[in-house]
């Protein structure tokens, strides 16, 4: 069964670091570009970053400068690397094999003031 796990999210204060993980089973992490979305209460999932198969990667405007994308192609694992952290980062991340309509559960990050 190819599953995504994320795990890394927590409680962070402003201007703080986390790194947050995706482990990829099965062949999808091959196949698919991998992405990171996020959802905060009351808004719409929106894109984070995304890497390709080959090591490229996306960010939208809003997202450029404070997080990072990558992935471990020895380990089967995608990282999102996100510091100088503001209260508005505050959402629930998600993996996504890109195309797939596969998801990782979720994880929590919540950046306090």
């Amino acid at each position: 069964q190819v599953q995504l796990v994320e795990s890394g999210g927590g409680l962070v204060r402003a201007g703080g670091s986390l790194r947050l993980s995706c482990a990829a089973s099965g062949n999808i992490f091959w196949a698919n570009g991998m992405a990171w979305f996020r959802q905060a209460p009351g808004k719409q999932r929106e894109l984070v970053a995304s890497i390709t198969v080959g090591g490229s990667t996306t960010y939208p405007d809003a997202m450029k400068g404070r997080f990072t994308i990558s992935r471990d192609n020895t380990k089967n694992t995608v990282y999102l690397q996100m510091n100088s952290l503001k209260p508005e980062d505050t959402a629930v991340y998600y993996c996504n094999a890109l195309f797939s309509g596969l998801w990782g559960q979720g994880t929590q990050v919540t950046v306090s003031p």
